[in-house]
């Protein structure tokens, strides 16, 4: 921030922004372990015959964890 005081205000956007982007990446966090975890513990084995291999899983974790930081970086967006 400088000596203006339209930088208060980018400044309370930039926040509110940011706020918000965490606010989607906590939500999309949980409704991936939801879903992901009972199917990883194997929920679906019994009606379904249906596992969950170590390396899908590992792989949808990773996916998971691209997508969060991917979120977080269109706040580099804002000027």
């Amino acid at each position: 921030m400088k000596n203006d005081l339209n930088d208060v205000v980018k400044a309370i956007t930039f926040s509110h922004k940011t706020l918000r982007n965490i606010k989607q990446n906590l939500f999309w966090a949980f409704f991936y372990n939801i879903i992901g975890i009972p199917v990883a513990a194997g929920v679906l084995f019994l009606p379904f015959g249906i596992t969950l291999s170590p390396m899908i899983g590992a792989a949808a974790m990773s996916l998971s964890s691209l997508f969060v930081v991917t979120n977080a970086l269109r706040l580099y967006k804002m000027k």
